[in-house]
């Protein structure tokens, strides 16, 4: 018998349980087999947000890369990337219409996005700081953006001005859910509560409290009257929103909690959290279900098909993974081969030794930079021929207004103040995150290697 607990000395126990089930669950569900695990790779950063539209067919994904890209679901393919955000990009949810969506951003703007027009067609301007999560009502007239300003605004979708501000907690909000009938908004911060609003007004209802440490995400049960919580403290909480009581708390992860979604039926809550594992809870019998393995790195957000057949999960790895709820498991792959983006290997065959230091050093350049002429821009831009351009010279990557206009001149020199004061000190307002090489030998080593491998 396996006893689920959130202790420290309950952790590991907890995860080796979890592993014995799945494949138990998988054989209920209909048998276990060997497969290819479908992965939407393409961002070159955190994967942070993630949505289905309404037709179950396509979703888009947020990232630290500052991007956001559309998926075919079928195909495993990306069909759009948006790029106009200069932060990272936290969240994203759809518009009614499955043809519009919105966006929330480090850079402190809730974007709105079209389609077909391949493009941001509104900011609304208010918070002031980061924005970390929105959410839009069902009937697609009102969105709702969290901010680490401590409040959460509304948004009149369409007339494209301000409705309220809604004041009250007591830290950074992380979270914000409508109820399904519209009448009501949940919030959720780092000062540990949820608070429930009454629309259209912004009235506060009640203030739940529970949670030890910080919330981290919300989602209401289709019912309404019920909500579920995840928590920076471990657990993920069922409440009762009428009387404010707390009916579950359900422990099983390893360490904080940062997502959660709730299925269409109201049956299934997922939750997901820094131990890279997405874990199914039954909120009717309030009990584990399954966990699903296969991110390696912490899992930033969830989100369920409106058809009910699969969970989608984006992840710190850098992808987006797919799993099938009627299988119980990952769904294949189109290619019949899944790659995890952390998994990559140095291939040093072949290589100096001086240049298989440099390979190494270079690996965490890779999740943001290519170095060929036909590789395009990732998070950062190209570093082709990198030696000698301008910075803010490339053309098609939309540069921080920073380096847009720089006299800054990429040499020997110049790369190596920018490694050893890191991109906070040297280049300030520019997109790149903050990375320092306290090691002149690492950064003479490095700079040696990308020398070789952008040059034209």
């Amino acid at each position: 018998m396996c006893l689920l607990t959130s202790s420290k000395r309950g952790f590991g126990l907890a995860r080796l349980c979890r592993r014995a089930l799945v494949p138990l669950v998988a054989l209920a569900l209909g048998g276990w087999s060997a497969i290819a695990a479908a992965e939407l790779i393409g961002h070159g950063g955190f994967v942070k947000g993630i949505a289905v539209a309404p037709d179950s067919r396509r979703a888009v994904t947020a990232s630290f890369d500052y991007k956001l890209i559309l998926w075919d679901l079928e195909s495993q393919t990306a069909r759009q990337i948006f790029d106009a955000h200069e932060g990272s990009v936290n969240a994203v949810a759809f518009l009614p219409d499955g043809q519009r969506f919105l966006s929330v951003s480090d850079d402190a703007s809730v974007r709105l996005w079209d389609i077909a027009a391949a493009t941001d067609i509104h900011s609304f301007i208010g918070h002031k700081g980061k924005v970390a999560a929105v959410a839009v009502s069902p009937d697609g007239r009102i969105a709702a953006s969290a901010g680490w300003d401590r409040t959460a605004r509304l948004w009149d979708l369409r007339t494209r001005k301000p409705l309220a501000v809604l004041e009250g907690h007591r830290n950074n909000v992380n979270a914000v859910a409508f109820s399904t009938d519209g009448r009501y908004l949940l919030t959720g911060s780092y000062d540990a509560t949820l608070k429930l609003w009454e629309l259209p007004e912004g009235r506060l209802l009640r203030t739940l409290k529970g949670h030890e440490l910080g919330v981290s995400s919300v989602a209401f049960l289709p019912s309404g009257g019920r909500a579920v919580s995840a928590s920076i403290d471990g657990t993920v909480r069922l409440w009762d929103l009428d009387s404010g009581e707390e009916l579950a708390v359900l422990r099983g992860h390893e360490g904080p909690v940062i997502g959660i979604a709730v299925s269409p039926d109201g049956r299934i809550a997922a939750s997901g959290g820094i131990d890279a594992t997405v874990n199914l809870w039954n909120l009717d019998e309030r009990r584990f279900i399954q966990a699903f393995y296969g991110h390696r790195a912490p899992i930033w957000g969830l989100a369920f098909s409106p058809d009910q057949q699969l969970l989608l999960s984006a992840g710190a790895d850098e992808v987006a993974r797919i799993w099938d709820l009627q299988a119980g498991r990952e769904v294949h792959s189109l290619n019949g081969a899944a790659r995890k983006a952390d998994d990559r290997e140095v291939d040093l065959a072949g290589l100096s030794r001086e240049d298989q230091e440099g390979a190494k050093l270079f690996r965490k350049c890779e999740s943001c930079h290519t170095v060929t002429t036909d590789s395009g821009n990732k998070a950062g831009p190209t570093l082709y021929a990198l030696f000698g351009r301008r910075a803010g010279a490339v053309e098609g990557y939309n540069y921080s207004s920073a380096l847009q206009d720089s006299d800054l001149i990429w040499n020997e020199e110049t790369i190596n103040l920018l490694f050893e004061e890191g991109p906070g000190e040297y280049t300030p307002g520019s997109k790149m995150p903050l990375q320092r090489m306290p090691s002149a030998e690492d950064r003479a080593t490095l700079i040696a290697y990308l020398k070789r491998i952008t040059a034209p």
